[in-house]
C-alpha cells in the first residue's frame, strides 16, 4: 500500500509559477515510478508528468513541456510538480500517483493515487 497526500494548489494569475508536493508513505514507493495527472471540470483525466524511481526517465505532456519539471526525493518521501508560466488552460485537480510500472503511468494508468489539490489560473 502506498499512501499519496498532494498540496499546494490554489488561484494564481497567468504566468505565475507553483510547486505542488505529495507527500508519500508505504513500503512499496521508493520503487515505484511517479507521475501527476490532472482533472478539469467537464474534461477527461490527462497525463501531465511521469519519473522512473531512479529518477533516469522523465515524460511530459506536450501542453506543459518545457513549464512543469517532475521530482522526487527519499528522505522524506515526496513527489514535486514545479509549474512555471501558468495558463488558464492549465486549471484542474492536479494528482500525484505511483505505479510498478513506468510504462503504465505513460499510459495514464497507476496503482495508487492521491486525493487531488485544486489548481486555479486566473487570466
Amino acid at each position: 500500500q502506498v499512501q499519496l497526500v498532494e498540496s499546494g494548489g490554489r488561484l494564481v494569475q497567468a504566468g505565475a509559477s507553483l510547486r505542488l508536493t505529495c507527500a508519500a508513505s508505504g513500503r512499496t514507493f521508493r520503487s515505484s515510478a511517479a507521475g501527476w495527472f490532472r482533472q478539469a471540470p467537464g474534461k477527461e483525466r490527462e497525463f501531465v508528468a511521469a519519473m522512473t524511481w531512479t529518477g533516469g526517465s522523465t515524460d511530459y505532456a506536450d501542453s506543459v513541456k518545457g513549464r512543469f519539471t517532475i521530482a522526487r526525493d527519499i528522505r522524506p518521501d515526496m513527489i514535486y510538480l514545479q509549474m512555471n508560466r501558468l495558463k488558464p488552460e492549465d486549471t484542474a485537480v492536479y494528482y500525484c500517483a505511483v505505479d510498478h510500472d513506468y510504462s503504465e503511468l505513460q499510459r495514464g494508468n497507476y496503482d495508487y493515487r492521491g486525493q487531488g489539490t485544486q489548481v486555479t489560473v486566473s487570466s
